[in-house]
Order: structure tokens, then C-alpha cells, then sequence
């Protein structure tokens, strides 16, 4: 539906109250300054807190992060609420629109399909089922005292009044908005959007059922090749299953009885969650990236017995969208004085808008998480056969409905019907272009029901949608003392499914948790037939007490960087479609050596470690690339860049731009040219061959012009670690099918070598395109540039933000070293371009020997106010590979602190 003309008016007067904002901070304009400075929190003196039993200290160190200090766990929340609120509240605003399918309350008719995906899966009536039947009556409490301390913050800005600069820009289109009160369940309807995110293979489903419109099952398993176990390994060495108990197989201690299970969490697995592989996601502000494979992160922790310390290090940077604020908050939460009352002293990062500290340390021990990529969701096809009615087992059994008003700002409210099977699991084609291909196009097998001309339906199930118990292990987790605390936490921890690494003094391990669904007929790598029973999820998940651990393994290191868990022995199915492996090998190789050459490992060694942006793949592509006769000297000057190359990414390599430039070309020619449109990128066009009637094989056809149709940071092939494997595969075999291709000539060519050369030639053509004729001043960050956009506001098309908007408040872009597939993730889509999409997100050093010299660095600052000195003051250190001193006893942070805020009781 067209936009109003009101939002349209409105939007031009934001563009011009932009202006005058930018000219009167450019030139000191005393409205302008002021209009900005509005928003900035207190951050010395005392402020009265309502609700508060005794006064809270909160110090900020010169980058603006804040150690809260406090007599009760509740008056120690209920500050986190007021200081998070102080610094982020716009963003925790449109967070919990998202979460709850609102967001065209704030923005209008462009939101609507975003909040009708939104409501379909129903994220936030199952964080009020959480909040009501499963959360601990402590965990409720702290939740709330969280709530009451940004509603506390929220009185002194009714109405958004001076929040921020957003709302003002918001007020010119919106002038009716109005914040409502924070809510736990605001809080807790969070975790769903970072459970989305990280929630495995979905996309590899969506694309495997569009691929097989054009290939069949063989080549299909080629562009998706086993997990390399022998040549990139496991996490842990795989042990055994003896009933529902796992025995780690190499040198684990065990440690105190093994904690409970977690079949109270497990008992519903049946809901489902909208997929982010659809046109109509593109609006929604990707606050924590793309979701699906590739997006990953690295984490590694090293005994006592291999470092300088004498103690562990652990290191963790996980892999997210990029975007201002980031979506990251350091903080420090922690009582004055230990008692069974208050037992927090805690540091880490964690999200605004949610209590407690997500990743981190405590005075006891330290934890880091990387996605575990379990296979958490499946798609199932359904055999719809009326308005309320599908096909299981050869009976028609009804949907339950149920409607969703979605409210408008300027326009006319919507209702959706929203159609459930009796599993849970919500029909998303009703919803999804893409998702009606996946019904007309997926393999159905011989015994099923007529697919009918609009195909069929598309459920689908996943584990983030029955209520969990994730947030009491943010809590548990925070006040842990021990490897059984750590656990005890790790049982509760049920979505998103992540790997946990682990430290104390003298102990390292590691920990799988969440809920993993036990599956009957299928391994969830293709839709499964809703019509037949047998393929539903059994009742209960596999069992906590199942899931791989390990304790002092002999090696004195554990790596995660989403490689496979454990190999083919493991008793039970974690996921088909694991991360291959690259940059888990390349730490595990760089560890090695470092022991080897040095003996013990440094603090220095694990930050220089994070830095490495080697490309792995170069190194077998390179030499295939150097022997390639090349006749036209043009093309020979970019090769010859390749000669003594280290395949190190730097920012400032010719070498790195050019190898890219072959990569993404090699990929576009062998594969991109034969994918079928639904997985190309928009802008990718090409010419093929349409009959005039398909359903006659014999009519006649001709050449027409065919462009994708999908949203380019999510096209196909992406170059990712994935690739890696799919090429190297089929180096050895020259003759491949992939390796036939249409040059530019429009003229059909055969063969590896053929292929490569044309990769080399149209590389250069395009650098020269996007850097010039002279190969010396080429350099790799001049391609793969980060912008830190202002995600809130979503795109120029999607929201009330003009192009001038996100000048205002983007930052960038700048030059990056990296890549998909290295341990430095500067992630780029090669079916896109060379635009970076997924980078390290923060990065940590824990020192347990002396947990004042941990170190840890966030992209972007800790303020969300787009003028504050702290907006953006940690990325040009995030840039250099730097981190900053992480403060966390008392007398370090008191040496720190530059500000000085007392909460006052009210």
C-alpha cells in the first residue's frame, strides 16, 4: 500500500529539521547544541530513584561505562534499568516493537508486513507465557525491580520528552507516540530476537527446497558437502551416551555430581518462529545481523599449565550485524557486600533492556559463548484443503485461528488471521512470497497428496517458541562460583542453543546446552510431509544430561568457532549442517604452534590471536591461479599481485582485493550463473531460455532476460566457509559440470582451467571499475568497507529516516582487514559485493591471574545519544586491533572512574 501523504509530508519535514540541526551543530548553533545535549544522561552528582532501599553508585570510566554499585540484588537492577534507560532507551523502545509486532505503531504502514511475521509467530505472547509459568519467583522479582528502574528513568521523560534526538525526529512525523511503561515481559520477549538470529539452518533448508526447482538430489548434496572431521576436527572428542548420561572421551575430570535434567524445559517443542529468509524481513532492523549459517564467532580458553599467567585466558569475539548503537552494553553490576541477599559482583556485556550481564566474568569465573548452529527449526509441508482446514494422516483436521489487529501510526489499523497446526508450529506462507516457493518447488516424495496449483502450505516448528527458562540462567550464570554452578546455569540456558566455554582458576570446560529437538522420520536438512504423523518432533528433547561437555581435557586448550561438536558417533542428531570448520582450525594450528615455538602462551598472544586474518582457502586457490598461461598483459599485471602474497587480508593489500575479486567471480560463474532466481541476487541478470508454455515440453521459447529476486545481503552463493568446501570438492575434478560456464561473449565454455581464467579476467575488470587502472594503489579496505549504520530507524525505504537522517547519525565507513572464512570475521556476501555485513562484535581477553588486566573492547561506545562523546569512541580501537583495560575490583574501578552518579532513594 502506498505510503499517506501525511508520513510522506512528514518526512520532508525531517529532512528539513535535519538540516537545520546539522547547521546549527556545525556552527555552533546554540538551538542546535542544546536540542542534541538534551538528551545526554547525568552522569555526576545524585538523582532520587523511586523504589530505591539504600543509595546506588554508579561510576563511568572515560569511555562511559558504568559499574553499578549497590546494598540488594533488587536496588542493583532496578539502577541497571535506570542507567541502561539513561544511555539506550530509544533503542530498547523499538526493540520491544519488534519483539512484539508493533512497530507500525511507531512507523507506519511500511512496518506492516514486518509486524505481521512479528505476530504470526507470536514472540511475545510465549515471553509472557515464560514470564507467567516458567521463570523463578527470584528471577521475576529481579525482573521487575529492572522494569521499575526505567520507569523511574521514564517519569523524568514523559512522553520520550529530551529521551533522545530519535524522538524528536519521530515526534515531527508521530506526533501522537507516546512510550509506554517497560515491562518484565519486555525484557524477557528479547531473548527471542537473539534466538532468531542464531537459530542454525534454517536458510540451508529454504535454499535446498528452492535448489531442487532446477537440480536434483546429487547436485544439491554438492553444493552442500560433509563436514571435513578428519582435516578440521570437533570441539570435543566425542564420548558415549550410556542411557541419557554422557561420558566425555579424553581427559575430563569429572567435578561433583552431574546437574539435573532438563525435561521440565523439554516437554514442548512444538512452536514455531517466522523464517528471515523473505522479502518481508528486509524492513525489519537487523539488530543482531542476518540470521542463519555464517553468522558465527570465535571463542577459545587455555589451562593454566600452557600460559605466562599461570592461570587461564579465554578469549571471546562473537560475529554480529553490524550497526550504531551496538548491540552490545558493558556494565559491571555488584553488591557492596557479598550475602546470600546480593551475591552479585559480575562485568561483562550484555543487551539494553534486559537485567544482568550475558557474557563475562564474576570474581570466580569467566564464560563465552559461540553459536552452537543446532538444528532447531524445521519446515514442514502441509497439505492445506480449506480456510481452516489441512490434511494429517489422510483425515482433515482443523487450524487453529486466531486474529491480530496490527495498529497503524497515520494510516488505517490491519487484521491478519493467523492459521496454527496442532502442533503449534504457524502456517509462514500465508505471510511469505518465498516461503509460497518453498510449497511449489520442494520434493514431496511418491506417496504424497496432490501439491494443487498454489502448492502447499509452509509450518514451521521451532524450539524458541515454547516457553524456556533462559533468563533464570542469565542469573544463574551471573552469581556462578564453580564448574557445578556453571552447569547448573547451562541446564536452564534453553534457546538460542550456544557452545559455552569456561574458566575459574584452575579449571577450563566447556558445556552444550539448549533445547534440541528429538526428531522421528527426516534429519530436518529438507521440509518434512505435515501430512504424515511419523515426521513430527518426539515429545522431549534430547536430554541435558546427553549433551557433550568437558572438563581439563589433556590438550590444555578448548576451541569453539561453530565447528561441529562431536563427530558421526554421537548418539544424537545436533545438526546436519554444522560451520565447516575453517577458522577453528586455523586457532587450533596457531595455539599449537605458539606452544610449540614459545611454550606458554600471553594475554598478548590470545588479542593477537583474534587479529588473524590469514585466508585459508588462498592457499589452495593461489597456486591453481599462478599457473594459469595468461596472454593478455592487463590481466597478467593482477595476477602477477599474487606472487609471494603471505594471504594475509590486510587492509591495505592489493594482493587480498585481488584474490577477492577472482573469489566472488570464480563463485558468480560456477555456481551463481545456475541458480535458479529465487536465490540470485536482485541485481544479478541473467539471460536464459523461457519455453512459452511450460507445461508442453515441446513449445517453442526463447531468450529472455531473468533477474533474482532476492535481497542481495542474502544471495546465494555467499562465499562463506561453506564455499570453501564446495570448491575445494571440486578442484579434483576439472571436468565438473560446475565448472561449465557462459562467458562474456554470451558463448558456453568447459573446464577448471577455462573457468579460472575467466575469473582472473573479469577481477580485474571490475577492480579497475572500483579502484583503477594502476594495481599499486589497489588495497582490499578501499573494497570491503564497514558502515555503522543507525539501525532503529530501518532503511530510507522502510521508515520515517530520509537518506539525511542516517548521515546524521551513521558512522563510516571505514577500511577493514578480514574476511568471511578468518578467524578476524569481517564478513562480505559475494553474491552482494564487498560490503562488510558481519564483523567481530565486541572482543574480551579474561585474564583469570589478575582479572584487572582482562581486557575487552565494544564497536561504537556505550551511549546511544549519536552526539555523545561515547556513541562511537571505542571503534577506531576495535579498528586497530586494540582493547581497553577491562577495571573490575573496587580500587581499579575507583582509579578509572571519571564520573560519579549516586542514586538516591526517591
Amino acid at each position: 500500500m502506498p505510503r499517506s501523504k501525511k508520513f510522506r509530508r512528514a518526512r520532508l519535514i525531517v529532512i528539513v529539521l535535519v538540516v537545520l540541526l546539522v547547521a546549527g551543530v556545525g556552527y555552533g548553533g546554540y538551538r542546535g547544541v542544546t536540542a542534541v545535549r538534551a538528551s545526554f544522561p547525568e552522569v555526576d552528582g545524585s538523582v532520587k530513584v523511586a523504589g530505591l532501599s539504600a543509595p546506588v553508585d554508579v561510576k563511568r570510566d572515560a569511555n562511559g561505562i558504568p559499574q553499578l554499585y549497590a546494598d540488594t540484588a533488587e536496588d542493583l537492577f532496578r539502577a541497571q534499568g535506570y542507567v541502561q534507560a539513561q544511555d539506550r532507551f530509544w533503542e530498547m523502545d523499538v526493540r520491544r516493537h519488534i519483539t512484539a509486532g508493533r512497530l507500525s505503531e511507531m512507523f507506519g504502514d511500511g512496518q506492516v508486513d514486518t509486524d505481521a511475521f512479528i505476530r504470526t509467530m507470536g514472540w511475545r505472547q510465549v515471553a509472557q507465557k515464560e514470564f507467567d509459568t516458567k521463570l523463578s519467583p527470584e528471577t521475576k522479582k529481579y525482573l521487575q525491580a529492572y522494569s521499575d528502574g526505567v520507569n523511574a528513568w521514564l517519569a523524568e521523560h514523559p512522553g520520550g520528552e529530551k529521551a533522545s534526538l530519535e524522538y524528536a525526529l519521530l515526534g515531527v512525523v508521530n506526533s501522537g507516540y507516546k512510550p509506554e511503561q517497560w515491562t518484565p515481559v519486555d525484557s524477557v520477549a528479547w531473548l527471542k530476537a537473539m534466538a532468531w538470529n542464531l537459530s542454525g539452518n534454517l536458510q540451508e533448508e529454504v535454499d535446498r527446497s528452492l535448489l531442487a526447482q532446477d537440480f536434483g538430489p546429487d547436485k544439491i548434496a554438492e553444493l552442500y558437502p560433509e563436514y571435513p572431521y578428519s582435516r578440521n576436527g570437533t570441539i570435543v572428542k566425542t564420548g558415549t551416551v550410556s542411557g541419557d548420561t554422557y561420558r566425555p572421551a579424553d581427559g575430563s575430570t569429572p567435578s561433583g555430581a552431574a546437574p539435573g535434567s532438563a525435561t521440565a524445559q523439554g516437554a514442548a517443542t512444538t512452536k514455531a518462529l517466522m523464517q528471515g529468509l523473505t522479502d518481508r524481513i528486509d524492513a525489519m532492523p537487523q539488530l543482531l545481523g542476518r540470521p542463519g549459517q555464517g553468522i558465527g564467532s570465535n571463542s577459545w580458553v587455555v589451562a593454566g599449565s600452557h600460559t605466562t599467567t599461570g592461570k587461564p585466558l579465554l578469549a571471546n569475539d562473537p560475529h554480529l550485524g553490524p550497526g550504531l548503537p551496538s548491540v552490545w552494553y558493558q556494565m559491571g553490576l555488584h553488591c557492596r557486600t557479598a550475602s546470600p541477599a546480593c551475591q552479585f559482583d559480575v562485568s561483562g556485556f550484555t543487551f539494553a533492556g534486559m537485567p544482568g550481564v550475558v557474557i563475562g566474568h564474576n570474581k570466580d569465573i569467566a564464560w563465552g559463548f559461540t553459536n552452537l548452529g543446532a538444528d532447531v527449526t524445521d519446515l514442514y509441508l502441509e497439505k492445506v484443503t480449506g480456510p481452516d482446514t489441512y490434511q494429517v494422516d489422510g483425515k482433515d483436521v482443523k487450524f487453529d485461528l486466531r486474529k491480530e489487529t496490527i495498529k497503524v501510526a497515520g494510516g488505517e489499523d490491519r487484521t491478519i488471521t493467523v492459521r496454527t497446526t496442532q502442533t503449534g508450529a504457524p502456517l509462514i506462507s500465508d505471510q511469505s512470497t518465498e516461503q509460497q516457493n518453498v510449497g511449489r518447488y520442494a520434493p514431496n516424495g511418491s506417496s504424497a497428496p496432490d501439491r494443487g496449483t498454489g502448492g502447499y502450505g509452509v509450518a514451521l516448528q521451532w524450539t524458541a517458541l515454547s516457553p524456556g527458562k533462559t533468563m533464570d540462567a542469565v542469573f544463574e550464570l551471573d552469581r556462578a562460583r564453580n564448574w557445578d554452578d556453571f552447569r547448573s546455569a547451562a541446564k536452564d540456558f534453553a534457546v538460542p542453543a550456544q557452545n559455552l566455554i569456561y574458566a575459574d582458576a584452575k579449571n577450563i570446560g566447556y558445556q552444550a546446552p539448549g533445547v534440541i529437538p528429538v526428531r522421528g522420520k527426516g534429519d530436518g536438512s529438507m521440509p518434512a510431509p505435515g501430512w504424515d504423523s511419523t515426521y513430527q518432533w518426539k515429545p522431549d528433547p534430547v536430554p541435558f544430561t546427553a549433551l557433550p561437555w568437558s572438563l581439563n581435557p589433556s590438550s590444555g586448550y578448548i576451541v569453539t568457532a561453530n565447528q561441529a561438536v562431536v563427530d558421526q558417533g554421537y548418539k544424537y542428531s545436533l545438526t546436519k549442517d554444522w560451520e565447516y570448520g575453517t577458522r577453528a582450525k586455523e586457532i587450533t594450528d596457531q595455539i599449537e604452534g605458539l606452544l610449540k615455538n614459545n611454550g606458554k602462551i600471553s594475554p598478548d598472544d590470545m588479542q593477537n590471536l583474534q587479529l588473524d586474518n590469514t585466508s585459508i582457502m588462498a592457499k589452495t586457490l593461489v597456486p591453481l591461479l599462478l599457473k594459469q598461461q595468461i596472454d593478455d598483459p592487463y590481466v597478467r599485471e593482477a595476477q602477477d599481485l599474487l606472487k609471494d602474497w603471505n594471504y594475509h587480508q590486510d587492509a591495505d593489500s592489493a594482493a587480498a582485493a585481488y584474490y577477492n575479486g577472482v573469489w566472488r567471480n570464480l563463485l558468480g560463474l560456477a555456481f551463481g550463473q545456475k541458480f535458479p532466481a529465487d536465490i540470485r541476487a536482485k541485481d544479478n541478470c541473467l539471460l536464459v531460455r523461457q519455453q512459452d508454455d511450460p507445461t508442453k515440453p515441446d513449445s517453442s521459447s526463447r531468450i529472455v532476460t531473468q533477474c533474482g529476486t532476492r535481497d542481495p545481503g542474502k544471495a546465494q552463493p555467499d562465499g562463506g566457509d561453506r564455499w570453501t568446501e564446495v570448491v575445494r570438492a571440486q578442484l579434483d575434478k576439472p571436468d565438473s559440470s560446475w565448472w561449465t560456464y557462459i562467458d562474456s561473449q554470451h558463448k558456453e565454455q568447459k573446464g577448471l582451467d577455462n573457468l579460472l581464467k575467466e575469473a582472473m579476467k573479469n577481477a580485474r575488470q571490475d577492480l579497475t571499475s572500483l579502484l583503477g587502472k594502476d594495481v599499486s594503489t589497489w588495497s582490499w579496505g578501499r573494497l570491503h568497507k564497514l558502515e555503522l549504520r543507525e539501525q532503529t530507524l530501518g532503511t530510507d525505504d522502510s521508515s520515517i529516516a530520509s537518506g539525511v537522517v542516517h548521515k546524521l547519525l551513521n558512522r563510516g565507513p571505514y577500511r577493514l582487514s578480514g574476511g568471511s572464512a578468518a578467524v578476524d570475521a569481517a564478513g562480505w556476501n559475494a553474491a552482494a559485493g564487498y560490503q562488510v555485513d558481519w564483523i567481530p562484535s565486541m572482543r574480551m581477553v579474561v585474564d583469570l591471574n589478575d582479572l584487572d588486566s582482562s581486557r575487552w573492547v565494544n564497536v561504537g561506545g556505550a551511549s546511544g545519544h549519536a552526539f555523545n562523546d561515547n556513541y562511537n569512541d571505542q571503534t577506531d580501537l576495535w579498528l586497530k586491533g586494540k582493547l581497553l583495560t577491562w577495571a573490575f575490583t573496587p580500587d581499579a574501578v575507583e582509579k578509572a572512574t571519571k564520573h560519579k552518579l549516586v542514586l538516591a532513594t526517591g
